[in-house]
């Protein structure tokens, strides 16, 4: 997505919740956009180097959670990992690897996302469920791990 697209798009939902654009969280939405899945706290501020520090990393990405701009993810061993919400980015999922806990962002071909809504249709109509959305995670070993 387009830095200048994406900035318009975020401004006015964090102007919504009283919360001002500044050039940190401006920084973290970008770096959040190239990323090629969800990263923790540390994951950013190791991208960031020392010019934003890791305090104010966790301020921006709760501030950002509250607003609705990022979406958390807990992999295994407990660590969360921030991707932009999919209202920014389009509806995906992920690969989590159960070792070293990367998560990678993975588009279903539209045939077997059909499928997938399909099962979870069916799943939630046993249990008098109505979904609104779903989100599949793939625990596994990466390629690295494996």
């Amino acid at each position: 997505m387009h830095e200048s697209k994406l900035h318009r798009q975020v401004e006015p939902r964090l102007r919504e919740a009283e919360v001002r654009y500044t050039k940190g969280r401006r920084v973290i939405v970008e770096v959040l956009a190239t990323s090629d899945g969800p990263r923790s706290a540390a994951e950013l501020h190791a991208d960031l180097g020392a010019t934003v520090p890791i305090s104010s990393i966790y301020r921006t990405l709760a501030v950002l959670e509250e607003s609705g701009i990022v979406t958390p993810h807990f992999a295994t061993k407990g660590i969360a990992r921030y991707e932009l919400a999919e209202w920014l980015t389009g509806h995906h999922h992920h690969l989590v690897c159960v070792d070293c806990g990367a998560v990678e962002d993975v588009d279903v071909p539209d045939g077997y996302e059909e499928q997938v809504r399909i099962l979870v249709s069916d799943i939630a109509g046993v249990a008098r469920f109505t979904p609104t959305n779903h989100a599949l995670e793939i625990e596994g070993l990466c390629k690295d791990c494996a």
